[in-house]
């Protein structure tokens, strides 16, 4: 992946992204030389330094578990900028607009799970973790369990060994202090993405001449 040297998260803020998961983007080569591509949501599993997630029995992606590494993009939050938001654009007229993004790279190497107890404890741990903050969390023991365990028989279980992560966060780290802040209240008053992206900015300091984090 393209990486400036602004645009570098650091070590710790990348096992942070890495360790909270999400929906993302598998790519895997496949043996005819074309590429299989499933999204889908994601887990860390710490103990084995990896990715857990599973798919539909069906789709073919789950078989491509050769020596071939695959990537797990995880896309965060994202932007577009309008060259009005910068001052600097009244004074000079030079700008451009752009797209401020965070995105997390996992590379490693793909196997399937094909057993009930593994696909079980997974969709369990998966569920309780998205049902965690509402007032009455479903679970899966709330279905009846031939209903589940007809479910289970139709997905697979995947596993990404990881073997390197790499995090982007372009978000006018490349600006002035001034333009930056610009860009950051002309987003506070956006979308609810625009809005996201905003408050990212300025978690990682780069509100107000804050000096630049990731």
């Amino acid at each position: 992946m393209y990486l400036p040297k602004h645009f570098e998260v650091s070590e710790e803020d990348t096992a942070a992204l890495l360790r909270k998961g999400g929906f993302g983007h598998l790519v895997t080569p496949a043996p005819d030389g074309g590429m299989e591509v499933t999204s889908l949501p994601l887990l860390y599993d710490a103990d084995r330094h990896s990715l857990v997630g599973h798919m539909s029995r069906p789709n073919p992606h789950w078989r491509c578990t050769a020596e071939a590494e695959s990537v797990v993009i995880i896309p965060g939050v994202d932007a577009y900028v309008t060259p009005e938001y910068y001052p600097s654009k009244q004074r000079t007229h030079k700008v451009v607009p752009t797209w401020n993004y965070q995105v997390l790279n996992v590379f490693g190497q793909l196997r399937a799970h094909d057993d009930r107890d593994w696909l079980l404890d997974h969709v369990t741990e998966l569920t309780d973790h998205h049902e965690s903050t509402r007032a009455t969390p479903w679970k899966v023991t709330d279905a009846p369990e031939k209903f589940i365990a007809a479910q289970l028989r139709g997905i697979v279980g995947i596993e990404l060994s990881i073997t390197r992560v790499v995090a982007k966060a372009k978000l006018n780290q490349n600006r002035t202090a001034e333009d930056r802040t610009g860009v950051i209240r002309g987003l506070e008053q956006g979308t609810r993405p625009e809005q996201e992206t905003a408050a990212h900015m300025v978690a990682i300091g780069l509100d107000d001449g804050g000096r630049a984090t990731s």
